[in-house]
């Protein structure tokens, strides 16, 4: 993928939340449509299902990432994104 190169200040900005949503599919189609309207370039997308419980997955972005990690024995999931675009965060929280 191709991606057009634009210079940033070194600056990155955060979200990190809880939310009580566990179920993959569910985290995988939300967090991607809120990605994807926020106007962040996804470049790949990974994840993990562990053995006995809790998932875990990340989107690679042009402007940093996006990790989900679940904890469904304590139905919970915590959501962390990281940014060098403020714009694109602060339209992504206002979607959350």
């Amino acid at each position: 993928m191709l991606t057009d190169y634009k210079k940033v200040e070194a600056e990155i900005y955060n979200l990190r939340h809880w939310i009580s949503e566990c179920t993959p599919a569910v985290l995988k189609t939300k967090y991607e449509g809120l990605l994807k309207k926020s106007g962040f370039t996804i470049i790949s997308f990974n994840e993990h299902y562990f053995k006995e419980q809790g998932y875990t997955c990340f989107w690679l972005l042009a402007e940093s990432h996006l990790a989900i990690h679940t904890f469904p024995e304590n139905n919970k999931t915590y959501v962390e994104l990281s940014s060098c675009n403020q714009e694109k965060l602060e339209i992504f929280k206002s979607s959350c």
